[in-house]
């Protein structure tokens, strides 16, 4: 019953901010410009913010793990692989791309965080885990849609640079490159600046987590069958079912293994359906894999996190 209720406390208040984010959309108080405006804030401001802040106050020379990175670049990339060969048997082509990027693509920024977040008071190693696996999520993402696109004759150059450019103007790597250097130049944190971080770092849950829900469309979910429940239970379980036993194999332990469940185990991030418009193809699949895995996630990641907590892991 502990272990329950550990795994209880830890996702019941991310999926109740959630909830609160739908109550307030169907009361009117979220319009939908509103709504879209929050996203783009807690993407491009608090955030970053929340991650610069976590490894400027840490030595992030102790905290650097060269291991875990590499870990978490190698099962992404594996998952990737993995996910696009199961698309093949899928009948439409022009839907393979979006069912493997609904397959492998996590929210690991905002709900992942806030997972963290949530049960050890920080980002942990979030950060590190986004380093690992973030650009990877964003290169491939392009990648597939581009070669999946049956109106689209691959990757031109123009796209080449479109990605990379996305890349390193990301918000999030930014935020957490700035915080590794301030780390590593040790650089003093004036109380003013610290408290200032503080604040704005702590909307991201609230804010990021309300909006989530907000965005959520029930009506995708009911719409979603065949590819976006397969899609849906990789997502959610199957990834996770053989991945999260090679981690505890290799060592990994308590912060390490929670943010190696974030990666693997979160729901499939919004923007994968934002990606795929804007990359020629109808969204349908995607939206469809994104209400699923939304609504899915509060009991996978609840199920998860009982059996590490059972087993000692966590």
């Amino acid at each position: 019953m502990e272990n329950l209720i550990f795994s209880l406390n830890a996702t019941i208040p991310i999926f109740l901010l959630m909830v609160l984010g739908v109550f307030f959309k169907k009361t009117g108080l979220f319009q939908e410009n509103m709504i879209n405006g929050i996203n783009q804030f807690v993407f491009k401001v608090t955030l970053p913010v929340l991650l610069f802040g976590d490894l400027a106050k840490q030595d992030f020379a102790k905290a650097w793990n060269g291991k875990f990175v590499a870990f978490c670049f190698v099962v992404t990339l594996v998952s990737i692989s993995l996910v696009a060969l199961m698309s093949m048997a899928l009948k439409d082509k022009s839907q393979r791309g979006e069912f493997i990027q609904g397959a492998y693509r996590s929210s690991a920024a905002v709900l992942g965080i806030a997972f963290i977040t949530n049960i050890y008071g920080n980002s942990g190693m979030a950060p590190l885990m986004i380093i690992g696996s973030v650009p990877l999520y964003n290169i491939m993402a392009v990648v597939v849609l581009s070669f999946t696109n049956p109106d689209q004759g691959g990757m031109s150059p123009a796209l080449i640079k479109k990605t990379l450019k996305g890349i390193v103007t990301n918000p999030i790597i930014i935020g957490i490159l700035s915080g590794a250097l301030w780390s590593v130049l040790r650089i003093p944190m004036p109380t003013i600046l610290a408290k200032t971080v503080s604040n704005l770092g702590g909307l991201t849950t609230p804010l990021g987590l309300m909006a989530m829900g907000a965005s959520f469309q029930w009506s995708e979910a009911k719409s979603g069958m065949g590819p976006a429940f397969v899609a849906s239970f990789m997502k959610l379980i199957g990834l996770c079912t053989l991945f999260l036993p090679v981690a505890v194999l290799l060592g990994f332990r308590e912060a390490e293994l929670i943010a190696i469940l974030v990666m693997l185990g979160s729901s499939t991030t919004v923007s994968s359906y934002v990606m795929a418009r804007n990359m020629g193809h109808s969204g349908v699949l995607s939206s469809s894999i994104v209400a699923i895995t939304t609504l899915g996630s509060a009991f996978s990641l609840t199920f998860w996190l009982y059996v590490m907590k059972s087993l000692a892991l966590i």
